[in-house]
């Protein structure tokens, strides 16, 4: 450990940046928010230290540096580009023991200003000793999509009932069993879902049942029963980098996981490593396990207290269910959130370098389902006859041949383009694009994998220039070339 870490309280501690440039700007934003008076001294100073520096207890000073101006400050910041000055505040401030900090001069500085995860009172820093700047705020940005907005909120909570915790759990052990529940539990989810109120309720709630538990002779108050809560995850089309922020942290808290046929391995190795992984996955014509059977697990394991995630491929409301599954939890009283994911059309257009709508090309997209619930073929070519409106079907690769024929028979061209994209977002993507006439001729040479989806319309015809192929694979030529050697 090179340096040690500390978090220094500078509120309303005098402060002295030397410097008034845009280096001096960034420091002193990050004192200002930590409560610190600040002086900036520099023959002059930039009008946005200025407008950032406007209250009274801050001083500006457009005046070259002198040692006098270190009296009785806490910390020294020097910010400016001329190193014999930069050299002198560090040797005034080592002969007085003021700490201090040179920018972007290592050797130079007592202390250092870390990458930070501003959650407060929640706050991390992440320093390289000044070996990779950037690789530290690589890492606070990572941090940053791991650690909720509402973990400020949920310490402050904490906070103020601190006091009341440790008069009703009297050991320490108990305190940390409790504090450990609520927030990994239902507290912390209603106040990341924004529900403050309903948070301090079910705390206040916890605390009621667990000192209850701890005074069985108290007969005026009766633990409530565990309730879990169930976490309708949309887990994208495959690629794990698609996955929501809340999403993946829902997904690390789960007790238990129900997850279907799109779910990618990479995506569910994401979930919390001990939970237990239930596959339920549903294709055309071979269910493992019926809705009404999903619908009950998800039921009797949230009335366990458990944390339930139903892990759906795509989007739990594009062709998800999701609406059934919510319906069934809402008749059985069971609490329950729905995370949206990025669904199959989304991903593969933008893999594929296909957008669903353009200016020039398509005014609307409609996503339609290759079969009813019935399991029927969808017939209802009559409303796709629009030229200017893209068409994304799902699972409609096993019909291909009967949805082409169907858009013929209506009315539209013989050469509008289609295109089938298998695997979405995944580095085993496939492309192959042809037109009404002559796609299932094409997909006949070489069969693409389910799953797959459809893309009907003008806007198919971007895919040759705006495909982004990186480790994808498009195998639009060599299908073509095939065709043509017949």
């Amino acid at each position: 450990m090179n340096t040690f870490p500390l978090f220094f309280k500078l509120n309303d501690q005098p402060i002295l940046i030397v410097g008034g440039g845009d280096v001096a700007q960034r420091k002193a934003d990050l004192l200002s928010r930590a409560g610190a008076h600040i002086t900036i001294i520099a023959p002059k100073i930039s009008d946005e230290i200025r407008a950032l520096l406007f209250d009274p207890k801050h001083q500006l000073i457009d005046q070259v540096y002198d040692t006098p101006y270190l009296a009785g400050k806490r910390i020294v910041i020097a910010a400016t580009d001329d190193d014999r000055l930069n050299r002198q505040v560090h040797a005034d401030c080592q002969a007085l023991n003021i700490p201090v900090n040179v920018v972007d001069t290592p050797p130079l500085c007592d202390f250092i200003f870390p990458a930070i995860v501003d959650r407060s009172p929640i706050v991390i820093g992440i320093s390289s000793n000044g070996k990779a700047p950037v690789l530290a705020r690589l890492t606070r940005a990572r941090l940053e999509t791991l650690i909720p907005q509402g973990y400020g909120k949920l310490a402050k909570l904490a906070g103020d009932m601190r006091d009341e915790v440790k008069s009703k759990i009297p050991t320490l052990t108990g305190r940390r069993q409790f504090w450990e529940n609520a927030f990994e539990g239902k507290v912390s989810e209603l106040m990341f879902a924004g529900r403050d109120d309903e948070a301090a309720i079910a705390l206040q709630q916890s605390l009621a049942d667990t000192h209850a538990r701890l005074n069985q002779t108290d007969a005026t108050q009766q633990p409530s029963n565990p309730s879990g809560e169930v976490y309708i995850v949309g887990a994208g089309p495959g690629d794990p980098e698609l996955l929501t922020f809340k999403a993946l942290r829902l997904m690390q808290q789960a007790d238990i996981v129900y997850y279907d046929a799109l779910v990618s391995d990479e995506v569910l190795d994401l979930c919390r490593r001990d939970a237990d992984k239930v596959f339920v996955g549903k294709k055309r014509s071979n269910h493992t396990v019926a809705q009404q059977g999903i619908n009950a697990l998800l039921i009797d394991s949230a009335k366990t207290g458990k944390r339930v995630v139903r892990l759906k491929g795509g989007d739990p409301f594009i062709f998800g269910r999701g609406g059934e599954e919510i319906e069934a939890l809402r008749a059985a009283n069971i609490p329950y959130q729905v995370v949206p994911g990025i669904t199959a059309a989304t991903a593969a257009s933008c893999y594929a370098g296909i957008p669903l709508t353009h200016r020039d090309h398509a005014q609307s997209v409609r996503f339609v389902t290759g079969f009813l619930k019935s399991g029927e073929p969808n017939q209802g070519f009559a409303s796709l006859t629009n030229p200017s409106e893209t068409i994304v079907f799902y699972m409609g690769l096993d019909s291909l041949e009967r949805l082409t024929k169907g858009l013929l028979q209506v009315g539209r061209s013989a050469d509008t383009p289609i295109a089938i994209i298998s695997h979405a977002s995944k580095p085993t993507q496939q492309v192959l694009t042809g037109t009404l006439s002559d796609i299932v001729a094409k997909h006949t040479l070489n069969p693409l994998p389910t799953p797959a989806l459809l893309i009907v319309g003008d806007v198919v015809r971007l895919h040759a220039t705006l495909a982004w192929y990186g480790d994808h694979i498009t195998n639009t030529d060599q299908q073509a070339h095939a065709l043509n050697m017949l």
